[in-house]
């Protein structure tokens, strides 16, 4: 798809504009922060983070993160604080934190923690002689990080482990995103944390917005009243598709403007 003119994107949040109950789900890493070589040090870009400001501050307008990153790192690259009223949902929706309630943890086997952290420590054992590789831990398994390496090395480094999970953790979920491979024992996707987040906030439309492959699970989902938003280029299921971040973050701003009156 191609990047919306500003008049058909105005046209286009109409419907999410005029809604009783909005819920602002957007992608971290792509969407509203750049992706960058050392992940702990992504951030939203300022027109962003003033843009979901000004969202939060709507009257019946509701805004969650949703991230493959574990709750505990997207509270930090989000800046989050015990007091913010944005929710978010952790490893593709499987943590939640909640205004109000604070975090929300499933209970995990045994078992299957031990696992992942044996088969976390036999990644970083087989990949050590590779340059630029990283083995991000994760909440319900770990990432593998080649966006620093060359395309052979990464390629060698993500037939090694991909070797590893299918021999010893044939049933865990593999996801692909730019420059990792994420393996993981839970299988949420963000497809169900978009449907958990909408109960949970009683929404009746929802605006979801990513830029990655793991996103279009819930942009495929997503309900004829919603509106789906694809940051960058590529095949999408999203209804719009925005350039970049700060294209993002603008109409990000759009929305709030428009609901902002629409409410008012």
């Amino acid at each position: 798809m191609t990047a919306s003119a500003p008049t058909d994107t105005a046209r286009s949040l109409d419907p999410v504009v005029q809604t009783d109950r909005l819920l602002v789900a957007l992608d971290f890493d792509g969407t509203l922060s750049p992706l960058v070589d050392e992940p702990m040090e992504a951030r939203m870009l300022p027109a962003a983070r003033t843009a979901v400001e000004a969202l939060v501050t709507t009257p019946a307008t509701f805004v969650a993160f949703v991230s493959g990153r574990s709750l505990t790192d997207l509270r930090i690259i989000a800046e989050h604080l015990d007091d913010s009223r944005i929710l978010l949902a952790g490893s593709h929706g499987a943590e939640f934190w909640v205004p109000g309630e604070g975090r929300l943890d499933p209970v995990d086997e045994p078992e299957a923690v031990e696992l992942r952290d044996r088969l976390r420590t036999e990644a970083e054992r087989l990949t050590s002689d590779l340059d630029g590789v990283w083995i991000e831990p994760k909440t319900f398994g770990f990432g593998v990080h080649t966006r620093r390496m060359e395309a052979a090395a990464a390629h060698l480094a993500n037939r090694r482990v991909d070797a590893l999970v299918a021999a010893q953790a044939p049933e865990w979920r593999r996801r692909t995103g730019h420059g990792i491979i994420e393996y993981a024992f839970r299988h949420e996707g963000k497809d169900a944390a978009i449907a958990e987040l909408r109960t949970r906030t009683g929404a009746t439309a929802v605006l979801f917005a990513g830029d990655d492959v793991t996103d279009e699970d819930a942009l495929r989902r997503l309900l004829p009243e919603d509106l789906g938003v694809h940051v960058g280029g590529g095949p999408t299921a999203a209804t719009v598709s925005v350039r970049d971040i700060p294209a993002m973050a603008a109409l990000l701003a759009t929305l709030a403007d428009l609901r902002g009156a629409a409410q008012g």
